[in-house]
C-alpha cells in the first residue's frame, strides 16, 4: 500500500512544492492509517492541517483502497532514524 500512497501523493505534491513544502510518508499501518510528516514551509504552517484534511486525506481516501485515515506526525514525535518514537508514558 505504501507505493500506492506515494503515487497518490504525487498528485498534490506540485501544489505543496509551490509553497516550498513537502510531505513525507512516516508509515502505513495494516489497518490503513497513513502517517505523514509535513516538512519545509508546511511544517508549523497553520494551513497545513487544512491541506492535510481537504487535500491529502481526500485524495488518499479516493485513490488508495484500504486507506482509512491520515494523521500528521510532528518532528518531535520521531526518533533520530525518522521513525515514530516510543511513548514511554513520561509525557
Amino acid at each position: 500500500m505504501y507505493d500506492r500512497v506515494d503515487a497518490a501523493l504525487d498528485e498534490i505534491r506540485p501544489y505543496i512544492h509551490s509553497h516550498a513544502g513537502d510531505v513525507n510518508i512516516v508509515g502505513v499501518s495494516d489497518d490503513g492509517v497513513v502517517k505523514l510528516q509535513m516538512v519545509g514551509t508546511c511544517h508549523g504552517c497553520p494551513m497545513s492541517m487544512l491541506t492535510l484534511r481537504l487535500g491529502i486525506e481526500r485524495i488518499l481516501l479516493e485513490k488508495v483502497e484500504g486507506v482509512t485515515s491520515v494523521v500528521s506526525i510532528r518532528p518531535d514525535e520521531l526518533d533520530f532514524d525518522g521513525l515514530e518514537a516510543e511513548d514511554d508514558g513520561d509525557t
